[in-house]
């Protein structure tokens, strides 16, 4: 029987659905909704009965609750005081994560890593596409609002949003009453971008706006399309962890906030390996990392 599905059926159980379980957890609904569905088929039995506004446990899922819920217990406070005797932090640790992340964030995460854990040879590898933690040998993956798919476990390090940004000198195009078309802007995009694309953003006061971003310069990096801003090219939709201190320095001004922007940052490990203790200081240490509600 898988032990990974168990416990989060056990969570589920507990919390008395996916959602508060999710957020006890501080896990994904979907990937408890996903381990639920495997130990049902392992089991050949339906554990939970899944309504329009709450669930129940069937008499298979009432049994196997009260059963085991005893035993993950014990697994888990056996586990603690194996951990609580275990050796220092040493060996290689390779993670990947996205450019902009891993520039703006990890860096010097990493490096006060490397400072408190000499033993620990630490490797990080700034990359935009989805990896194979076990086929190309990663300890730890940083990814941005994960997949339901991903066979992967771990903890929301933080949270995200897209800022509509540019230097001072480039003033906010004045709105007419009557116009209530989007307000065009020169504009830095990055190439992955959609054509036509309308950034709608909320502003400091609450009001909804459209601007219709006119490209004066595609760049292939959000790290390069910072730099094209800075140098008044023009405006950007970019990452709030990428712009913030820019904004809160004065070299840029944040014209809005996009709408529904919001997106999480986890970091994962393969849910069939164990946590190692080199493992778990680091995801110790991305806990300094504020998470924004």
């Amino acid at each position: 029987m898988n032990l990974t599905a168990l416990s989060d059926f056990n969570a589920v159980a507990t919390h008395h659905g996916f959602g508060p379980a999710s957020r006890a957890l501080d896990r994904p609904k979907a990937t408890l909704s996903r381990r639920v569905a495997e130990l049902e088929e392992e089991l050949g039995v339906r554990l939970i009965e899944r309504g329009s506004r709450r669930l129940r446990l069937t008499e298979d899922g009432i049994a196997l609750h009260e059963r085991t819920r005893g035993l993950l217990a014990e697994l888990q406070e056996a586990g603690e005081a194996v951990a609580s005797r275990a050796p220092v932090a040493r060996g290689r640790l390779r993670i990947s994560a996205p450019i902009v992340f891993a520039h703006v964030v990890l860096c010097g995460i990493a490096a006060r890593f490397a400072l408190e854990y000499p033993q620990v040879e630490v490797e990080i590898v700034a990359e935009d596409r989805t990896v194979d933690p076990v086929d190309e040998g990663y300890d730890l993956v940083i990814r941005v609002d994960p997949q339901r798919d991903e066979q992967l476990v771990g903890k929301r390090i933080c949270d995200d949003e897209r800022w509509l940004v540019a230097t001072p000198t480039l003033a906010i195009p004045s709105v007419c009453k009557d116009d209530a078309g989007p307000i065009a802007v020169p504009a830095v995009v990055a190439t992955a971008a959609t054509s036509g694309a309308i950034w709608s953003v909320r502003t400091e006061s609450r009001d909804t706006r459209a601007f219709a971003p006119m490209p004066v310069l595609r760049l292939s990096s959000l790290l390069m399309v910072r730099e094209a801003v800075l140098a008044h090219v023009g405006a950007a939709m970019l990452p709030r962890l990428l712009v913030e201190k820019d904004v809160m320095a004065g070299r840029l001004v944040c014209w809005g906030k996009e709408e529904d922007s919001p997106v999480e940052i986890w970091a994962l490990y393969h849910s069939r390996r164990l946590l190692s203790v080199k493992v778990r200081a680091f995801l110790e240490a991305l806990q300094g990392i504020p998470v924004r509600s």
